[in-house]
């Protein structure tokens, strides 16, 4: 099935709880995620709750990735969604996985726009547009 674009949600469990509390840490890793799956950033933003807890996403012009972390049980939910040939959703889930020292994951894998219910020739190719800074 060809789609506009791929959506992993994963599921990182035992992680380092002091990675998952520290908003510049998590922050630096979600960038460096994308940057390394060959994403473009566009922005990011991200919060550190009190007494724990961080929620964060990082805009890519071909989607976002984004994290909420539970230090106290040290785990952490994240979305990559991207769009586009590429960029590799699966490289910056193997990035944060290690990232976050995750000694147990899930993920599910959704493919998002898809070609034949957009009405789309699944000869066609989506490429996405830059943005600019």
């Amino acid at each position: 099935m060809k789609a506009l674009g791929k959506h992993l949600i994963a599921e990182f469990y035992d992680c380092d709880a002091e990675t998952l509390n520290d908003v510049h840490k998590v922050e630096e890793r979600m960038k460096s995620a994308a940057l390394v799956a060959g994403a473009c950033i566009v922005d990011s933003s991200f919060h550190q709750f009190s007494p724990y807890g961080i929620s964060g996403v990082v805009v890519i012009s071909e989607s976002h990735l984004s994290i909420h972390t539970w230090p106290e049980y040290g785990y952490a939910a994240v979305d990559v969604f991207t769009c586009g040939d590429h960029v590799d959703p699966w490289v910056a889930f193997d990035f944060l996985k290690k990232a976050f020292g995750a000694q147990r994951f899930l993920i599910d894998e959704y493919q998002r726009g898809n070609y034949k219910a957009l009405g789309i020739s699944e000869g066609a190719s989506y490429k996405a547009v830059e943005a600019t800074a």
